[in-house]
């Protein structure tokens, strides 16, 4: 009874601020303690009692009195911070002006004419005074970056203590009080669950503080300047900046969900970390994201340079945060790093006897951005990761989740960072070296049961990618086939099924109408035959698999090179668009098993609420021939942007997975989406409602339908790289049919085994040289991370729900 009477004051407060017409006086103590007094004890009470509908009252009915409550709160925080709060009394009243604090920026920061307002002088100074007092955001990041590092609040003393002798947090040396032993701290302090949860308010502030990127439209015009209370974080104004990057990135990579192993500890325990790891990863992402300098240098594996060694002379980047990402260079550190990241990853892969007895993870996209990030600006970090098979370790899940999200349109945020890491990765030989490791851990998905090895898998996975994921994908093929195109010079051994999978994707990219139907779908043949003449002129020894199916299917290759260009046949053949699926043939078609206890990936849905991306990059290539270890190309995401909404639809590719159990009911259409619209216009949007995309043919200027024409067609048809596959086969079916004839073989493993012994040495074209296509950051991949990571954070923070119901401009709310 006592507790309803407490928050029924703190109710009358707010009520009695947002009523009075007339300001109230700052120095009114009395009135202003009832905002923190020990009457509410929880974050969820403090956004119950008082509604959004109440701040936006305030905020434009009575300005005054919402600025003395922002100023009055951090004073309170700064006095506490200065004190070291040493009483319970004095703690409670730290963790109310933080709950109070976050339910009202948000609604600061959707006002343009409030923005400023945490950037402005302290009211009721002398102009002398004035004049040397900081910015209220200055003060409360300062408090707040003090109080995390405030003994018996939110870390472990020291030295004994107490409330009559509190430690003096002036002189308080921060890089003794890191939160985890880790990298440049070697000392483990002893958990503590209040002071995980201390924690934890403190930093759902700093996301608070840090989201005023949330509230300005995903165009670059509103984003040229960088976040300013990010920016001051990581400035060298934070005397904290140091151990607060430490203590993040050590408490995120020492975090073990799964700890002894306990069967459903998780539901007998309360986890106190897990919100604190959570948190401390999404404020590591986000500012790492807001780094506004180009330091994005792309070096060449093959190098001994990295990107840090290029800052040494200048110091690094302003953000501290990415300076100090880009000097972490100890092996053991690397090794934390990479263990601590690959065990939350696989966490959500784990299988036991006991279903639900393992704890899983909610925040892999976050990890996911974080390796992206750690790859991107600590080159020597890649390098690492790449050298030993433990970059599987993080591929592995990738993989899981890009064919887990493949049909859940809400989830195509996830399938884009999945793959913008494979293809980061892919351009490093390394990668592809690693990829003929055997695949043994048999994760449960469903896909066809195969023998052979990470190569194998990542082919059949982004197979089932392009044939049965949902139309929002189709702006990835190019990606996909892209990285295949990358590791296969040096795939070693494909299996059969993979192999099949790869002639069946050939097979449906190369029909005539698919062909005709958009002037960029040719792209998606010259991948796969760069692919297949890959593997022939270097790896050919070992891909007999790959060699046989080939053989096969040689009436693909020939119908390619006798492709028809004469507008009677264009036409004829657009005509019979969509009325039959392209499909492989019974005898390569054969119904192959599906992996035990695997689940088919959830059709796309809804959902109550989620965010959607204004805009998707586009990927254009940029090509150069370079020999196998030296230079390389790169392949550049434009600003140009992929719309989603309001397309004029060209027939789309019909392509269905011939192991698909819905075999008739196809899921998905290998299409393309044009670039109607740059990021942030308004058809950049998802609507509720909206037509399917399709791999589309473009507009010409004078603004009708682009029309396939002999002389298009003709113009990349010379071009098609057949030569060497036409000489294989103009050496090896004569072979093989002669085999069959005189031996009356009609046994596949017999033809097979005369392939793994052959040779062409001396029959191919002189090898070409390989192509390295290299990922390479630019603004409009900015503005797409910014968009997706604030997505994310956005979802993920429920409770209590910081952003729900306020002007959100970055990315449009769904509610349904």
């Amino acid at each position: 009874m006592g507790n309803t009477d407490t928050k029924l004051n703190f109710r009358k407060a707010v009520i009695q601020l947002t009523t009075k017409t007339q300001p109230i006086e700052a120095n009114d103590e009395a009135f202003w303690e009832q905002f923190w007094s020990e009457s509410v004890t929880c974050v969820q009470d403090v956004f119950t009692l008082i509604p959004a509908a109440e701040i936006r009252a305030l905020r434009e009915e009575s300005p005054s009195n919402l600025a003395t409550l922002c100023y009055k709160a951090v004073e309170k925080l700064v006095a506490a911070a200065e004190s070291g709060c040493p009483s319970q009394r004095e703690q409670q009243t730290v963790l109310n002006c933080v709950r109070l604090l976050t339910r009202i920026l948000p609604y600061i920061f959707e006002d343009p004419d409030w923005r400023g307002f945490f950037w402005s002088t302290l009211p009721n100074q002398s102009e002398e005074t004035e004049i040397e007092s900081s910015p209220l955001a200055q003060s409360l990041l300062n408090a707040l970056c003090d109080l995390l590092f405030c003994p018996d609040f939110t870390v472990q003393s020291n030295r004994k203590s107490g409330p009559d002798n509190p430690e003096d947090m002036g002189s308080i040396d921060s890089c003794e009080y890191i939160w985890e032993s880790g990298v440049g701290f070697a000392h483990s302090p002893p958990h503590n669950f209040q002071h995980d949860q201390h924690r934890t308010e403190i930093i759902k502030l700093f996301l608070t503080c840090f989201s005023e990127t949330m509230y300005l439209p995903p165009i670059a015009d509103a984003h040229t300047v960088p976040n300013q209370w990010i920016q001051y974080f990581t400035s060298t104004d934070n005397r904290h900046a140091l151990p607060l990057f430490t203590s993040l990135l050590n408490i995120v990579c020492a975090y073990d969900p799964v700890g002894y192993g306990v069967p459903y500890n998780h539901l007998m325990f309360t986890d106190s970390r897990e919100q604190l790891v959570e948190g401390a990863l999404q404020v590591l992402c986000v500012t790492m994201e807001n780094e506004s300098s180009n330091h994005n240098v792309s070096v060449d594996g093959t190098s001994g340079g990295t990107a840090m060694d290029a800052q040494s002379d200048t110091g690094g980047p302003d953000n501290l945060f990415v300076n100090y990402l880009s000097r972490i260079h100890r092996e053991e550190d690397f090794a934390f790093i990479l263990r601590g990241i690959t065990r939350l990853l696989n966490n959500p892969l784990t299988q036991t006897y006991l279903p639900g007895s393992c704890k899983k993870i909610q925040f892999h996209q976050e990890l996911l951005v974080l390796f992206w990030k750690m790859c991107d600006i600590n080159k020597k970090f890649m390098f690492y990761v790449l050298k030993s098979s433990d970059v599987l370790d993080v591929l592995v899940p990738i993989l899981y989740f890009l064919n887990d999200a493949r049909a859940d349109q809400s989830r195509v945020g996830l399938m884009h960072i999945g793959v913008f890491i494979l293809l980061l990765l892919s351009g490093e030989r390394n990668f592809g070296v690693r990829l003929n490791k055997p695949y043994s851990v048999r994760v449960p998905m469903d896909i066809p049961v195969f023998t052979g090895t990470h190569a194998d898998f990542l082919i059949i996975v982004f197979h089932k990618i392009i044939t049965t994921g949902h139309q929002r994908l189709q702006p990835l093929f190019d990606c996909l086939l892209t990285i295949i195109v990358n590791v296969s010079p040096y795939l070693k051994t494909l299996s059969m099924v993979a192999s099949t999978k790869l002639l069946h994707l050939l097979e449906a990219f190369s029909t005539p109408w698919f062909l005709y139907a958009s002037p960029t779908n040719h792209h998606l043949v010259f991948f796969l035959l760069e692919v297949f003449n890959n593997i022939i002129q270097y790896q050919f020894d070992g891909n007999c698999n790959l060699v046989y199916t080939i053989i096969r299917k040689r009436n693909v290759f020939h119908q390619l090179a006798n492709l028809p260009t004469e507008h009677a046949t264009i036409a004829k053949a657009l005509s019979k668009r969509g009325k039959k699926f392209v499909q492989l043939t019974p005898e390569s078609g054969k119904d192959l098993p599906t992996m035990e206890g695997a689940m088919p990936a959830m059709e796309a849905e809804p959902g109550t609420l989620k965010t959607t991306l204004a805009a998707t990059p586009r990927l254009d290539r940029m090509t150069e021939k370079a020999a196998p270890d030296e230079g390389h190309s790169e392949l550049t995401l434009k600003e140009l942007a992929t719309s989603t909404g309001n397309i004029n639809i060209q027939p789309p590719s019909e392509i269905q997975d011939p192991d698909s159990p819905e075999h008739n009911k196809p899921k998905a259409k290998a299409s393309r989406s044009v670039p109607n619209s740059p990021p942030g216009s308004p058809t950049g949007s998802e609507t509720t409602a909206k037509p399917p995309l399709a791999r589309t043919s473009s507009t010409s200027s004078s603004g009708g339908s682009w029309v396939a024409t002999p002389e298009w067609v003709q113009s990349w048809k010379q071009k098609l790289p057949l030569q060497t596959i036409m000489r294989m086969l103009q050496v090896l079916v004569p072979q093989v049919e002669k085999i069959c004839i005189d031996k009356g073989l009609t046994d596949e493993s017999e033809i097979l085994k005369f392939l793994q012994h052959g040779t062409l040495v001396g029959l191919l074209p002189v090898p070409h040289p390989i192509l390295i296509r290299k990922y390479q950051a630019n603004s409009g991949t900015t503005m797409w991370f910014r968009t997706y990571l604030w997505g994310v954070i956005y979802l993920r923070n429920v409770d209590p729900p910081i952003w729900y119901d306020t002007n959100v401009k970055l990315f449009e709310i769904q509610r349904i």
